[in-house]
């Protein structure tokens, strides 16, 4: 039984909008649910039968979303569904992946093995391994490559990839080099190109999503190009959001002007510490508002009632966090233990 909130896209041909769906995974089947005032509204909004359903994660049918899993049913209907997180969308995955496949316990260990591999070491992130990456003379070389008759400008080999990264070592053998490498595609910085890395990721097997191959074509994503241009956004990105990120996921927010509360993704990093949230149903990667947390004060309020500075019919599961400069912020989590989880978090960067 998997419980939580995520942000599903229903798909025609377009996925028109993004709505926070809580979802309960039970045996074959996804149940999600309206949120309103960050409680869950019954009856289920609608279910998702897993017999016979496909599934591709790392979904990259959206290049400014990197957290998608894509369910294909029978009847050839795709749902999206968005995660806060890369752990949080493998760990739908693995456990989805496991409700489909059931009767194939052989699938089964094999997820289990991919969800132990490697992991970046903690004083290293991806930003700074691609920050290195394009360094003009220590980083990895860019050049036009050609494929089954087609020339594609600024690409480098798989194979070239895993051997930068040994090289400078951020990993320390091949398999970890094709792990981090993945992992630098499904955080999307970087994208495929080319008919021998598409169709990778297109075959969905979860093991052989980058290939450490000489004929398969990558490039820095596009988006990644996007956000480091500005100048704005630089000092933004090296200061406010250069901090490793410790904790993330949905929660319900209270307006300033307006006191309504909405579903914002938080993320919570450290070194140095803030507080974004960002707007789920929002096509860009950044943030609406964040504070620092130097000098905050973090409480849970009462349960019994709707507590002074709150406002309309909301009660549970909320805490307050009062910045320096006395700015309060009220937010909700989903249940008891998540809200004691964030307060423990957040406490540690005050």
């Amino acid at each position: 039984l998997e419980v939580g909130l995520l942000r599903l896209g229903f798909l025609g041909h377009i996925v028109h909008n993004w709505k926070a769906r809580w979802f309960i995974l039970r045996q074959n089947t996804l149940v999600y649910y309206k949120l309103e005032g960050g409680r869950r509204v019954n009856p289920p909004k609608g279910r998702i039968l897993l017999d016979g359903c496909t599934i591709t994660c790392p979904c990259l049918d959206y290049e400014n979303r990197p957290l998608l899993i894509k369910l294909k049913t029978q009847t050839s209907t795709e749902y999206f569904l968005e995660a806060s997180s890369r752990e949080e969308r493998d760990a739908w995955a693995f456990e989805i992946t496991g409700a489909i496949h059931a009767g194939q316990p052989g699938k089964v260990q094999q997820l289990h093995s991919l969800r132990n591999s490697f992991k970046l070491p903690p004083h290293i992130s991806l930003h700074q391994i691609v920050d290195k990456m394009h360094n003009s003379s220590s980083g990895i070389r860019s050049s036009p490559n050609m494929e089954q008759g087609s020339t594609y400008k600024k690409t480098f080999l798989g194979s070239s990839l895993v051997d930068w990264l040994i090289s400078n070592s951020f990993a320390a053998s091949r398999l970890e080099g094709v792990t981090l490498a993945s992992m630098l595609m499904e955080e999307n910085f970087l994208s495929p190109v080319g008919v021998r890395s598409m169709g990778a990721i297109r075959s969905g097997d979860l093991a052989e999503q980058f290939l450490d191959d000489s004929t398969a074509l990558y490039t820095f994503a596009e988006s990644y190009k996007k956000k480091i241009s500005p100048k704005e956004e630089i000092s933004l990105s090296t200061v406010e959001l250069s901090g490793m990120v410790v904790k993330q996921g949905y929660l319900a927010k209270q307006g300033h002007k307006r006191k309504n509360w909405k579903v914002r993704r938080f993320v919570l990093r450290k070194d140095p510490a803030f507080l974004h949230y960002y707007d789920p149903s929002k096509e860009e990667n950044r943030p609406v508002g964040g504070f620092s947390l130097r000098g905050s004060l973090v409480s849970a309020l009462e349960d019994n009632g709707v507590p002074t500075g709150v406002k309309g019919n909301v009660q549970g599961n909320l805490f307050k966090v009062i910045t320096k400069d006395d700015k309060h912020y009220y937010i909700q989590a989903s249940s008891k233990v998540e809200r004691v989880e964030w307060i423990e978090a957040i406490k540690k960067l005050t």
